[in-house]
């Protein structure tokens, strides 16, 4: 998760160094923020850098920041519940931090 993070600050980055494109160019079609998040998060993890790049172009890069925020939020709370676990303790497991020890029953 780390690793998308760091990839859309660098795109983020270049992509605001780039001039807007004429005027009379035709408009690409219409996407959902939860759509760019889905795409952008899934080509990351298969290190497809076109679609990548073709996600992140879909929307406004803070709408994509959102989207993928709420990815990993629904994320987090599925397998929290597939695991019967604390969401606190799925999230700190998936980032390797300390506190991450699964609820034990009494």
């Amino acid at each position: 998760m780390v690793r998308v993070f760091a990839r859309f600050r660098k795109w983020f980055l270049a992509r605001s160094a780039r001039p807007a494109p004429p005027s009379g160019h035709a408009r690409p079609p219409q996407h959902n923020v939860f759509e760019a998040a889905a795409t952008y998060v899934a080509a990351s993890v298969e290190d497809d850098w076109d679609r990548i790049d073709e996600a992140a172009g879909w929307v406004a890069p803070d709408a994509l920041v959102f989207g993928i925020n709420e990815l990993a939020c629904r994320a987090v709370i599925a397998l929290a519940r597939e695991r019967n676990e604390p969401v606190e303790a799925v999230a700190r497991g998936l980032l390797g931090l300390p506190g991450a020890e699964p609820s034990r029953p009494i």
